[in-house]
């Protein structure tokens, strides 16, 4: 509890049995009331070891729903257990469960309704040994991306996140993708409801056990935030509308 709100951490896990018990023995839970699991059918033990953990609430899918769908299990759990403030932490431990401190503070203290754990903020990626060819792409598609939807984020791929339940109230994160995509489409959905989005330098780490996508994998989802891009900017310039953006709350 942070402020009298309910703080509750959602672990979106797919074969994280390696690195679950390290990730969740860090987190600060003097500040953290409830920690969720979603397992996307994991062919491991994520789901053994999640319960030897302690860990009181875990959602198993039946089939794997894919990344955004994991999330949508996420946030619709912690939402039903009355969450007021939500973080998104990896299983895998290439985030740092010890930023979720200074998250929860910033949205607890009505700072800002979002905040990222930025990768690229202080050059965490290369240092935590992000290959290359990734941190380029990261590069362009978030020059790229800042340039059409109107805003100045360091990255919009990474996969720290904590929100104010009125964000996940105020976008129709349903709607989105159920692959990777999902993370781009609710950045859309954030800005076009008029919230904020602070970041904060994030260190990463990269190794065997943490989860990535291949590179085939990687250009499908390079491709798809072009799209989601381009079609913010075509909704933003009235040329088009874009359902997933729901219906503007606020203005900009």
């Amino acid at each position: 509890m942070y402020q009298g709100q309910k703080v509750i951490v959602v672990l979106p896990a797919y074969r994280a049995a390696l690195t679950l018990k390290q990730t969740y023995e860090e987190i600060p839970f003097d500040l953290v009331d409830e920690v969720v699991l979603v397992d996307d059918k994991s062919p491991d033990n994520t789901v053994e070891v999640a319960r030897q953990l302690g860990i009181r609430h875990i959602v198993v899918h039946d089939v794997n729903k894919g990344y955004g769908g994991n999330q949508k299990s996420c946030y619709d759990k912690a939402k039903d257990l009355g969450a007021d403030i939500v973080v998104m932490l990896h299983p895998d431990y290439q985030y740092t469960p010890k930023l979720l401190a200074s998250m929860i503070t910033l949205i607890g203290n009505g700072v800002y309704p979002v905040v990222f754990g930025s990768r690229i903020l202080g050059g965490g990626a290369l240092k935590g040994g992000m290959p290359m060819y990734k941190y380029i792409a990261n590069r362009a598609l978030t020059l790229t991306q800042n340039l059409l939807m109107g805003e100045k984020l360091s990255e919009y791929h990474t996969g720290y996140r904590a929100f104010h339940r009125k964000v996940l109230d105020a976008c129709p994160y349903k709607e989105c993708s159920d692959d990777f995509v999902f993370d781009n489409q609710m950045i859309g959905q954030i800005f076009w409801q008029g919230f904020e989005v602070a970041e904060i330098t994030c260190p990463t780490k990269y190794f065997d056990e943490a989860s990535s996508i291949n590179f085939s994998r990687s250009m499908t989802y390079g491709f798809g935030v072009l799209n989601v891009s381009w079609r913010y900017f075509l909704a933003r310039t009235g040329l088009m509308g874009w359902a997933l953006l729901g219906q503007r709350r606020s203005s900009r």
